[in-house]
């Protein structure tokens, strides 16, 4: 019994100190509009125009692409229609996942494991 009452306190120790992180994370201060704008102008600016999602070889390579799909339309001649099966592929692929958000899902034997 006593190792059971121990068990228990630990657990409640842990559930008290994850609880308290919780409202530490809440009660966190957040910067206010002076404060980032502020940071901007401290030379942080320089260092977020640097960080850039896209390195130069993707934004030039992503220009092309777009030159591509805007000037070969006009450039090449018109194509004839697809077979009329490769047009049901799409038709198929929705009818498939239709089915599929509409399946029920069996619950029951989700296991969640909160500790």
């Amino acid at each position: 019994m006593g190792m059971h009452m121990e068990s228990s306190e630990a657990k409640l120790r842990q559930h008290h100190q994850y609880f308290s992180n919780i409202m530490d994370l809440k009660t966190a201060a957040v910067p206010t509009k002076n404060e980032i704008s502020r940071s901007f102008t401290q030379g942080h600016s320089k260092k977020m125009l640097s960080m850039s999602y896209f390195s130069l070889e993707s934004i030039i390579l992503l220009l092309c692409l777009t030159a591509s799909l805007l000037l070969l339309p006009l450039i090449l001649p018109p194509l004839p229609p697809p077979p009329f099966m490769l047009l049901l592929v799409p038709i198929f692929l929705l009818v498939v996942l239709m089915i599929l958000a509409f399946m029920p899902s069996n619950v029951r034997n989700v296991t969640y494991s909160y500790l």
